[in-house]
């Protein structure tokens, strides 16, 4: 089979006011960014604003896995499917970050026949948000520092800075770095750091943000350290929320491409699934409600970091409402969970498979505690036995949830057929009933044990002395009543990312506690999660290259 980007770099695109008149988009809507990207005006979802919403598709999965789950291709072709069978749909995605593009994780348009395009163009500069918001971000660390070499009239403590600087790319050299080295004029000498853009609060506020308003008060709410009497320092008191939101003014807008089918996509902002709420926009997501039939979108690795924070954070904002839950899965994934190593996974294993099942199982369990009805889309490889896909049928049919079998990423929306009509027909027939999982003024060691205890399985929660202190702190600040934003390991229910399956007795530790008062949500740190990554030994990007003809080599 060809690779991704040959098959994109194939691809028959229409131009994007084509795709774009489709959805009743007008061309004075439009800003177009070429011939086949464009950003969608502000204007459409004022216009629209009393249309009655599409049905809302969540694509989640069970816990990532070497092996490979396949959710974004699953997303796309499900979209296309969905849209082939007369049904006007719109999939929304996340945009790629550079630093995983070019690192070991690659980037984030779907995979074989199942893509968005142009592959190229938004796996890498797309239509430069993430610059705008690296500008921003950086703009108001330049701002605070610069606030302390010229008086520090704020009575900032250099010590309890919070506001590191941002790159979209892997470079563990930088997370901890001594700023201000030099001559007297070259600043404040301290400590600080880097984080990816993608973790930036200024990334989730741009894709909790409703209007352009509503995103200059979230920046302005965002805290950058504290004072002498531990009260908190914000961009307003900075004075740099006018600023920021102006490097903003074009990416907090939604951008418009297409599929391999030319089904509507609209990729918007992509937070960190670990630090923050792992979702796209819900401006993209509202307007895309506005304009389709059915909207598709995803939210970061499994339904324990993703479905959660979608439910709990975002559709708890935004006011949505989803009608049903797709839960991706692979039974090469589910037999890594039951034990079995890597290269062993192309045996049949009933055992190992049963073992690993219960990851899914408890997934399941989980999405209907929010009362949105679900379906298993497991995506086939050729080396799955007809006895492992029936085991699976079984043990989901127990649960009252059926098993669809998808090879989109093969097929594109002819193998996502039997899904999309399982889609439809659960959105036609069956009632979502969805409802948070806690509430927001319940206290935050009261929010976590209910995300641990209901969602991981696990006993409770311990907090670290450090922890507690700090939870104590933002009561006081009355910064508590908010929703928790857990950054866990993907890769587990528990902290630690080699228990796979579906963990018992055990207990989720808190070492760090930390507000994102802009976007809106308590980050509850667990395990040794990274705000910064590094770059494997081999990165994707030593076989990377461009050809004489324009011809692209290597990304994926």
């Amino acid at each position: 089979m060809k690779t991704d980007v040959q098959i994109a770099q194939e691809a028959q695109m229409k131009p994007i006011v084509e795709v774009a008149s489709q959805l009743d988009i007008s061309d004075d809507e439009l800003e177009l960014y070429g011939k086949y990207k464009a950003k969608i005006s502000p204007d459409v979802l004022e216009r629209l604003k009393d249309r009655p919403n599409g049905k809302l598709v969540l694509v989640t999965a069970i816990n990532p896995t070497p092996a490979g789950e396949g959710k974004t291709t699953t997303n796309v072709g499900l979209s296309m499917a969905l849209n082939k069978l007369g049904k006007k749909t719109i999939t929304t995605l996340r945009e790629p970050s550079l630093g995983p593009c070019f690192g070991i994780k690659g980037g984030a348009a779907g995979g074989g026949y199942s893509q968005v395009v142009p592959m190229d163009d938004i796996n890498l500069h797309f239509t430069g948000d993430f610059h705008a918001i690296t500008s921003a971000h950086n703009l108001l660390a330049a701002m605070l520092d610069n606030h302390i070499h010229q008086g520090n009239a704020l009575d900032i403590v250099t010590k309890k800075i919070v506001w590191k600087r941002v790159m979209d790319m892997n470079d563990r050299s930088l997370r901890h770095i001594i700023v201000g080295l030099g001559k007297k004029g070259d600043g404040v000498m301290r400590e600080s750091g880097f984080d990816i853009t993608v973790a930036s609060e200024i990334m989730a506020i741009l894709c909790l943000a409703t209007d352009i308003e509503d995103l200059k008060a979230r920046l302005s709410r965002m805290v950058v350290a504290y004072n002498s009497k531990g009260e908190a320092v914000t961009a307003g008191d900075l004075q740099a929320t006018g600023a920021m939101a102006l490097l903003l003014k074009d990416a907090i807008k939604p951008n418009l491409v297409q599929t391999l089918e030319n089904t509507p996509a609209i990729i918007h902002g992509g937070p960190f699934a670990n630090i923050a709420h792992g979702c796209n926009s819900v401006m993209a997501t509202q307007t895309a409600l506005k304009l389709g039939d059915y909207v598709v979108t995803e939210a970061g690795f499994g339904a324990d970091l993703g479905a959660e924070k979608f439910f709990d954070i975002k559709c708890r904002y935004a006011g949505l409402k989803p009608d049903v839950a797709v839960i991706v899965a692979t039974v090469r994934a589910l037999k890594m969970n039951g034990g079995v190593a890597k290269d062993n996974l192309a045996e049949e294993n009933l055992d190992a498979l049963k073992a690993g099942s219960a990851n899914l199982l408890r997934h399941l369990d989980n999405v209907a505690k929010y009362g949105v009805p679900a379906v298993v889309a497991i995506n086939r490889f050729p080396t799955d036995t007809e006895a492992e896909l029936e085991l699976l049928r079984d043990l989901c049919k127990e649960k009252g949830i059926d098993v669809v079998l998808s090879e989109v990423f093969a097929k594109g929306s002819e193998g996502g057929m039997e899904l999309a009509k399982e889609v439809i027909n659960i959105c036609e027939n069956q009632k979502s009933d969805f409802h948070t999982l806690y509430d927001v003024n319940d206290s935050i060691e009261d929010k976590m044990n209910t995300i641990a205890t209901e969602i991981y399985g696990a006993d409770g929660v311990d907090f670290t002395a450090d922890a507690l202190k700090q939870v104590r702190e933002l009561e006081k600040l009355g910064l508590d009543r908010l929703p928790i934003c857990v950054a866990k390991t993907q890769y587990s229910f528990t902290d630690d990312p080699k228990k796979l399956g579906a963990p018992k007795n055990f207990r989720i530790t808190v070492r760090e506690v930390k507000v994102s008062a802009g976007a809106g949500f308590i980050v509850a740190l667990t395990g040794s999660i990274m705000t910064m990554p590094g770059l494997p030994k081999v990165p994707a990007a030593n076989g990377m290259d461009i050809l004489s003809d324009g011809t692209i080599i290597g990304l994926s």
